[in-house]
């Protein structure tokens, strides 16, 4: 599907990547021909891949790895050494999600006002600081005010990164590059349950229980990675050391006729009120919401699942790894057979489908631990591909930078929300069976498929109405050089 229909193409100001000031004068018409013949696109898109999608990735693992070692802590003594009821620790997975909501779309301002190799590195360090103190707290206060902070410091990562990409990539490109950057958060889970089995073997060593050392070099790790990553993450193409200027011409002529990545827009709070005020970001942020719940759920208590089933803690950690493993594998595959045919809503709704299953599984059976397990494994296996491409819609489908920025963050706040709820669903006392947990993952996965649906439906009939002409009365008055972003009829959205 082509990103633009009939595009009439805007005039770009040769400052156009945010933030920056092109080393070189951007190309005319004539010399865009010249260029595309001399640039091999596969080649350069290789490039990009190998130089800005492994450290990306890497920071995403650890801000998973950061998030969801409590679980895994859990099992090493946490609650008993601080003390903690089964519902305090239910309200310390809670108040990590206040943080993360309230901070999101603050953050994405910011990383619009500075840049990525600035901020992105500067917040990592920040979690990984949190994080390394988690091991050393004392008593349930300081636990809690350790994972607040936690969530407010990893909030900018994610929407941060997805932003980032829609200014490298084209729409068409994206969110295969997501998926592939969300993937680190099955790959953090599988490693997360080995790495937490090894160090639990660490338990007296320097006076201090299992968990604390999870917590310790865990966290010291995301520090020592994102002190290196001021060297390794690049801001955007216009003044990217790795590009030559053959390329850096050639990236510029295919982001300016497919998205809005090339256009100079200085930030403005109205931009921000367009985002609040379109209903598809809203319906963006309820998708990801109806998948929230289930992720967070999941990735918060699979340990503790699984070893109600009858497991020790120690085969419990091991037995998390293939359900990620699973799910790796799958996010891939999935993202690039939705990259192939240019759909999103149905591989969302089959993933979600395919959890729903598990769900079923794993309510529908008793006493045998076997099925059961296989339950958690479909369940893995179609929450991570569908969430991946839920993710990265509003980067396809919003256009304006600021207005995508703001999408992005609020499409996570508001899906953070569902986590809110979650971490108080799988309680003590509804073990091992977790009826209500289960039971709620399934709904949310349920109303997931019916608003994937709605949204799928709102953007095909919209782009019917602009391949009709119908919106073209919007074009009336506008400059050549104006563009409406996502308002604009010659904008057709991705399904």
């Amino acid at each position: 599907m082509a990103s633009l229909a009939e595009p009439r193409e805007p005039t770009v100001a040769k400052d156009a990547f945010p933030n920056e000031k092109p080393p070189l004068d951007l190309p005319s018409s004539n010399d865009s021909l010249e260029t595309a013949s001399t640039v091999n696109e596969k080649a350069l898109l290789r490039k990009l891949d190998l130089t800005l999608l492994p450290a990306l990735t890497l920071l995403y693992l650890l801000s998973f790895l950061d998030r969801s070692n409590v679980a895994n802590a859990r099992l090493e003594g946490l609650v008993t050494d601080l003390n903690i009821t089964g519902n305090q620790y239910l309200t310390c997975l809670t108040v990590y999600f206040i943080g993360y909501v309230l901070f999101e779309i603050p953050c994405n301002i910011i990383l619009k006002r500075t840049s990525p190799k600035l901020w992105l590195p500067t917040l990592t360090i920040a979690w990984g600081i949190v994080a390394t103190l988690m091991g050393v707290t004392q008593n349930l206060a300081g636990f809690l005010i350790a994972r607040f902070f936690l969530g407010v410091t990893e909030s900018g990562l994610f929407p941060g990164v997805v932003f980032y990409l829609s200014m490298w990539y084209k729409r068409s490109e994206q969110h295969y590059r997501v998926a592939l950057f969300f993937s680190a958060a099955s790959l953090a889970g599988a490693f997360g349950g080995v790495l937490a089995w090894g160090i639990a073997h660490m338990r007296g060593v320097g006076g201090l229980n299992g968990w604390r050392w999870i917590f310790i070099l865990e966290g010291l790790l995301t520090i020592i990675v994102a002190a290196s990553a001021y060297f390794f993450v690049v801001n955007y193409p216009a003044t990217a050391g790795f590009l030559s200027d053959d390329e850096r011409e050639f990236i510029y002529n295919r982001l300016k006729s497919d998205n809005d990545a090339t256009r100079n827009e200085a930030f403005t709070w109205g931009n921000v009120s367009r985002a609040l005020k379109d209903p598809k970001v809203w319906l963006y942020g309820a998708g990801f919401h109806t998948m929230s719940l289930p992720l967070y759920t999941l990735s918060l208590f699979l340990p503790t699942i699984i070893k109600e089933l009858g497991y020790t803690a120690a085969q419990a950690q091991l037995l998390t790894v293939p359900p990620y493993a699973v799910a790796f594998v799958l996010t891939i595959v999935v993202a690039i057979y939705s990259e192939r045919t240019k759909m999103r809503a149905p591989f969302i709704m089959g993933g979600s489908s395919l959890a729903i299953i598990g769900y079923i599984i794993l309510l529908a059976t008793s006493g045998k631990p076997g099925l059961s397990y296989f339950g958690t494994i479909l369940a893995a296996a179609g929450i991570y591909p569908a969430t991946a491409l839920v993710l990265a819609w509003p980067a396809n489908n919003v256009s304006g930078q600021t207005k995508r920025a703001t999408a992005n963050a609020m499409q996570i706040s508001i899906g953070n929300m569902g986590a809110v709820l979650g971490t108080q669903l799988y309680r003590t006392e509804s073990a091992p069976r977790f009826f209500v947990g289960h039971g709620f993952a399934l709904g949310y996965l349920f109303s997931n498929v019916l608003v994937v649906g709605t949204l799928w439906w709102v953007l095909k009939q919209e782009n019917g109405r602009r391949e009709r002409g119908e919106r073209n009365a919007r074009l009336e008055g506008v400059k050549e050089d104006e563009w409406l972003g996502d308002d604009d009829p010659r904008w057709i959205f991705q399904l």
